[in-house]
């Protein structure tokens, strides 16, 4: 913390400037007093010439007053409040601070300032004063570390979840934080960049300026931030200085159409106080989104806001959010006080052993003294429960105010729109926060509900959140210099460089894009062999690409380190083996069945014959007469059942029962003779024994991989079949060549690669190959982009309508032409799947 580094000059100053007053009321343990002082001190802590100090001062003021007049609580003990101004310093405040220490307050409401908060809060663990701080909003001021810390108004830990929230709900996955930096504004950003990658976006760019900035230094930072990519600005600085990093974005041009602003809390405090703002500040805002700490509507704030109106002497004729905090600071400290006067407090100081002067030091810290019951009132204070003017006052284990909810207000024209709200109870909503808290919560993204919101430019388009970055680089492409299948994607000498149906696709996509996207392909590979597309896709991870288009499968492993579009090519792994074709004989008509079949069909055809001869010669006429004629019978019937043409009638139920078994028989029979021949004249015959994947797994033969592909890693890491076997092809001729010489003079088995390829691999060799088995993996081809580029998404709905308006299927004619044996192919899969 940066005002660490000050306290040992604090302590050394304390000679000087810490007064310490003898009087302070209270009693040391061996003085005797009643047990219910007639004063308390408690002290304030604030910069009183500040945007939340003018609103805060009138506040405590008017508190303390209310209090001191209430004859129901601290039975006649009055409240004696000392103020004690930071002015805006953090090392004078930190003095500021330690002098306030040494007044004998029992507790202190304050600072504003979290860096001031960050120190005094060591002070007052070690004097076990509670510090009530109405400002500090620095999420780091935990319990844990400062347990004498409690604070009185919302962290900003939950502003942050509803920024975060905020860009999650309309799409948004990049933003630029400009934050002032110090611990309010670190603290504070480093809490929405975690509240960010719960939601799967992030901070692209941390702007950071120093506490009280010149304009200078403004103007330089945004000019900067405008040649980001994002167009999500988050703002979170001091409210005293914030409308100027809105001027001086609108003189560079940030608040016209597509620039998204939002603010925290800051903004809403400045402009509240005001009745009317000027046309020319309100011009500068224009569309900016900010949230408000959320204070429900009730009759305390309608008094609150009725007494403030009547209010002499004030600086502001309104009041912001801190003023309710302060106030109910003070009632929650005079409460507690009642309750621990009730109960038998009392109050009294010691000397803290380790702040007295020893071996002869110089610091005179003797009038810093230890409040013996700071922890019994710390207990009383941190079980509190009322309502007050900013609504439940409550602390859950983590001492913060429990309901945490906010605001969203748009400016637009000459005020405030409330677009809802934000609760950490159901997220966004129309309605106010705490009549969802009479049901059960519903934080699911349907639930979530805002008005519309006027954006910058005066529109209600909502900005796409992003451009491409304003620095005259265009998009990186690397584009794989295929040798295997040129098709694809390949070396062009025209203007873009690069040609193939990968390239056409996207180009194709880029022109349905409501945006320019301008671009640059560079060749990775040097034409000889194809490149390791897993280098390739680490290029776009380590940012030396902004995306690769080209023949890039989707796998599980890419996924991990870039982002993929939808895809434009279906894919998968099949297995291609040769194929021979056997000629047509005279004799052909016999080889669907063996000889063996054959005989013993013509057994069953006599036999059945002669049974139904037997349960029919004796009644039937037809089975009578001679026996020459009888046979002839007997061998007429039993044949001509093979085509359902016998003459001859049966008339007992047997013979009809036997008969109607053989047809059923015959059918069979003359539907498997019709399919295997068929089959023999029509189709080509294997001349591998390799039948699909599980074959080719089993076996000891060599398979081929195209070069660079990454079905290599995955035979051997998800299949479990020995790198020793495989065989990288560089071109189609390999291919070739490997399959018609074999595994036994030197060729493979068989090439394992993705259909895409092998169906124009099919179509280029005039069906000498042939895939066999089913697709075994189930891929794609998409387009690589770094990870959460906006650009994937818009590609993506590109790519679908190519599918839908049949663009996409016109370039895949275009360029990868189809036969017959490709086409026979394809449908062959689709029949085994």
């Amino acid at each position: 913390m940066e005002f660490h580094v000050h306290v040992r000059r604090a302590l050394l100053l304390l000679n000087f400037c810490v007064w310490v007053s003898t009087e302070a009321i209270g009693m040391t343990k061996n003085d005797s007093a009643p047990s219910t002082p007639r004063v308390v001190n408690i002290g304030a802590l604030f910069t009183f010439n500040s945007t939340i100090g003018r609103s805060a001062k009138p506040a405590l003021l008017g508190a303390i007053e209310y209090v001191n007049s209430d004859s129901t609580i601290l039975n006649g003990t009055k409240i004696n409040l000392i103020l004690q101004d930071t002015d805006c310093n953090g090392f004078l405040g930190t003095i500021e601070a330690m002098q306030l220490m040494g007044k004998g307050v029992v507790a202190a409401i304050g600072p504003q300032s979290s860096g001031i908060a960050h120190v005094i809060s060591h002070v007052v663990n070690e004097l076990q004063v509670p510090l009530l701080s109405f400002g500090a909003t620095d999420p780091t001021l935990s319990s844990l570390q400062y347990p004498y810390f409690l604070r009185t108004t919302v962290s900003d830990h939950f502003q942050m979840y509803a920024i975060a929230d905020l860009v999650q709900h309309f799409g948004w996955r990049e933003v630029v934080a400009i934050f002032v930096d110090d611990d309010y504004g670190r603290n504070g950003i480093s809490v929405l960049d975690d509240a960010l990658n719960k939601n799967r976006a992030k901070i692209s760019y941390k702007a950071a300026l120093p506490p009280g900035a010149s304009i200078t230094d403004i103007y330089s930072v945004l000019v900067e931030v405008n040649l980001m990519e994002s167009r999500v600005f988050v703002v979170h600085v001091n409210p005293d200085s914030g409308l100027t990093i809105f001027s001086s974005a609108k003189s560079l041009g940030m608040m016209n159409t597509g620039h998204v602003w939002i603010a925290t809390d800051w903004l809403p405090s400045l402009l509240d106080p005001l009745v009317s703002t000027s046309p020319n500040r309100m011009d500068f805002i224009q569309g900016v989104i900010a949230l408000r700490r959320h204070t429900p509507d009730s009759d305390l704030k309608t008094n609150f806001t009725s007494w403030w109106k009547n209010l002499k002497n004030k600086e502001t004729l309104n009041f912001n959010s801190y003023a309710q905090y302060a106030y109910d600071s003070v009632w929650l400290l005079a409460r507690a006080l009642d309750i621990f006067f009730n109960e038998g407090g009392v109050v009294s100081f010691s000397d803290d052993p380790k702040l007295q002067d020893t071996n002869g030091s110089s610091l005179n810290l003797t009038g810093l003294r230890i409040f013996d019951q700071g922890s019994e009132l710390l207990q009383i204070l941190t079980a509190m429960d009322f309502t007050g003017v900013s609504g439940q006052i409550k602390f859950d284990t983590d001492n913060n105010l429990i309901h945490p909810a906010f605001d969203v207000i748009n400016i637009a024209g000459t005020g405030l729109r409330n677009l809802g709200y934000w609760s950490n109870y159901s997220g966004f909503s129309i309605d106010a926060p705490e009549i969802l808290y009479t049901s059960l919560p519903n934080t699911s993204t349907s639930n979530q509900h805002l008005y519309d919101v006027i954006w910058p430019g005066g529109t209600t388009t909502k900005p796409r959140g992003w451009v491409f970055p304003d620095n005259g680089r265009p998009l990186r492409i690397a584009v794989p210099h295929q040798v295997t299948y040129p098709e694809f994607v390949t070396k062009d000498e025209g203007p873009l460089g690069a040609k193939g149906y990968c390239i056409d696709v996207f180009e194709a996509a880029i022109q349905l894009l409501p945006y320019p996207v301008p671009h640059q392909y560079i060749l990775y590979g040097d034409g000889r062999r194809n490149p390791s597309y897993n280098s390739l896709v680490e290029g776009v991870a380590q940012n030396k690409y902004d995306a690769v288009v080209g023949d890039v499968t989707i796998t599980t492993n890419r996924t991990r380190i870039v982002d993929f579009t939808q895809p434009y090519m279906e894919s998968g792994l099949v297995v291609v083996v040769p194929v021979k074709e056997i000629k047509s004989s005279p004799w052909a008509f016999l080889k669907p069945f063996s000889w063996q079949m054959w005989c013993l069909t013509g057994l069953f055809f006599l036999f059945v014959g002669s049974v139904v001869w037997i349960l029919e010669h004796r009644t039937n006429p037809e089975f009578r007469g001679p026996p020459r004629q009888q046979l002839i019978t007997v061998f007429w019937f039993s044949f001509s059942t093979m085509f359902f043409s016998h003459k001859e009638n049966t008339i007992s139920t047997l013979g009809r029962l036997v008969l109607i078994l053989w047809l059923f028989v015959v059918l069979i029979i003359n539907s498997s003779y019709t399919a295997s021949l068929t089959s023999i004249l029509t189709v080509q015959q294997l001349t591998s024994r390799i039948q699909g994947i599980d074959s080719l797994i089993t076996s000891y033969d060599p398979i081929g991989i195209q070069d660079g592909s990454f079905a290599y890693n995955y035979l051997i890491d998800e299949l479990n079949i020995a790198e020793s076997r495989l065989r990288i092809l560089k071109t189609q001729d390999d291919y070739v060549n490997a399959l018609q010489l074999g595994p036994n003079r030197g060729g493979v088995a068989a090439i394992v690669d993705e259909l895409p390829y092998i169906e124009l691999f099919l179509a280029n060799t005039k069906c000498i190959f042939s895939i066999v088995g089913q697709e075994f993996t189930k891929k794609g081809w998409g387009f690589a982009f770094q990870q959460d580029s906006p650009l994937v998404i818009d590609l993506s709905t590109a790519i679908l309508q190519l599918s839908e308006n049949g663009e996409l299927q016109r370039i895949h004619d275009k360029w990868l032409t189809q036969n017959e044996c490709s086409v026979q192919a394809k449908q062959g899969l689709w029949a085994v799947q």
